[in-house]
């Protein structure tokens, strides 16, 4: 009950002036700009110039679990390389008119982490990941549109932004990049360290460079209605059987037998209306769905502990979720990296404080507060799989 109380002080802070939002609160801004308009918002981060140097940046990027791309604008065409990379590929590009972009640099640092959660007014459900780029001077990724939302953070250095609410959206044919092919510009904002730019769906914009800088770009997905639709006709194809076969004792004659007789069609759409579902299947659906971990993420296992061991290391210490790991709530069900959760009834507010905050410290896990074994044991599981570390 502490806990609710606390989470409902909370949604009351939605209204109250957020530096991050420029003065204005999350509710406002979810009510006026969200998904609707771009927003510039100056010192929206005083004093922040990033926690990462150019050098930590392509560190990440030749690491083999790390994604990342290497962008070049050479003799005007547009080049698209993949990492990992080597460190010799860094010592061969030129000075200027490239970008390098490292993804989910949030799976590998707790800065990143702890810069993701200062945007928890928006659902973790819609949150993608941070992407971090480095530009010398001139470098970028050209003129083009994302299909989601995006924070536009500035590290160190300075980037010009060009955006534009354009509805020509075509594009360069044959780039190796979504680029634009009829560009203009309607706005230009300078952003220098700490600043920070929101830019919804589809609005068309291009980040150049002013010298040496570094971008941190608070990405959220936005699955398209075909991709929905694509993965839940694979979530019934799991979870529904449809009974009986294909039969037609009444087979009658055809004058061409290369004709799908219309007995057959209506016996198959009768078959096909048998395959329903509920509110508690899209339910079910989205707990899985949203918490499924992307196909490159791999959790590494730590060394093998007793449960008794872990209890004791846990309750003394705290934990907290893997970086790579989602941990989401639907109705009165949780999904941890795809999977429901087998919760007891006394486990429910720990469980709902370890996925909003994604950590549980000593004092939540103290011996005079009721843990159930049900909860450790689950703890223990997750600890062993990767999916939860312990706090130092």
């Amino acid at each position: 009950m502490r806990y609710h109380t606390k989470m409902k002080k909370n949604l009351n802070r939605h209204s109250e002036p957020l530096t991050l939002l420029g003065g204005i609160s999350a509710e406002t801004f979810l009510k006026e700009y969200w998904h609707k308009k771009p927003l510039l918002i100056r010192g929206a981060m005083l004093e922040f110039e990033g926690f990462l140097t150019p050098n930590e940046l392509a560190g990440l990027a030749c690491e083999d679990d790390v994604q990342s791309r290497l962008i070049s604008y050479v003799k005007k065409q547009w080049k698209l390389e993949q990492g990992p990379f080597s460190e010799k590929r860094f010592a061969k590009l030129p000075e200027q008119d490239w970008t390098l972009l490292v993804q989910s640099v949030n799976h590998h640092l707790q800065e990143a982490n702890d810069l993701l959660q200062q945007f928890n007014f928006i659902p973790y459900a819609r949150l993608d990941d941070l992407m971090v780029s480095y530009a010398p001077d001139g470098g970028g990724v050209g003129p083009h549109f994302d299909s989601y939302d995006v924070f536009l953070l500035q590290g160190c250095g300075q980037r010009l932004w060009r955006i534009s609410q354009q509805e020509d959206l075509s594009l360069v044919e044959g780039a190796p990049l979504r680029i634009l092919q009829n560009f203009q510009t309607e706005q230009e904002f300078t952003l220098s360290a700490g600043d920070m730019l929101y830019l919804p769906p589809q609005v068309a914009h291009w980040g150049i460079a002013i010298g040496d800088c570094m971008t941190y770009s608070i990405g959220f997905r936005a699955p398209s209605a075909q991709e929905l639709a694509a993965e839940f006709l694979n979530y019934l194809q799991e979870n529904r059987t449809l009974v009986g076969m294909y039969a037609d004792p009444d087979l009658a004659l055809q004058a061409h037998p290369a004709e799908i007789g219309d007995g057959m069609h209506k016996q198959v759409l009768s078959i096909l209306h048998g395959l329903r579902w509920s509110d508690a299947d899209v339910a079910d659906f989205l707990g899985q769905y949203l918490s499924e971990p992307k196909s490159h993420i791999v959790f590494d296992a730590p060394k093998n502990i007793s449960l008794q061991a872990f209890e004791k290391r846990m309750r003394s210490r705290g934990i907290q979720l893997n970086f790579k790991s989602q941990l989401l709530k639907v109705n009165r069900a949780f999904y941890l990296n795809g999977e429901k959760v087998d919760l007891d009834l006394y486990s429910e507010n720990l469980m709902m404080k370890l996925a909003d905050l994604r950590k549980l410290f000593a004092e939540d896990l103290t011996p005079s507060l009721k843990v159930s074994k049900h909860f450790v044991a689950l703890m223990h599981d997750w600890y062993l799989s990767g999916f939860i570390l312990l706090l130092k």
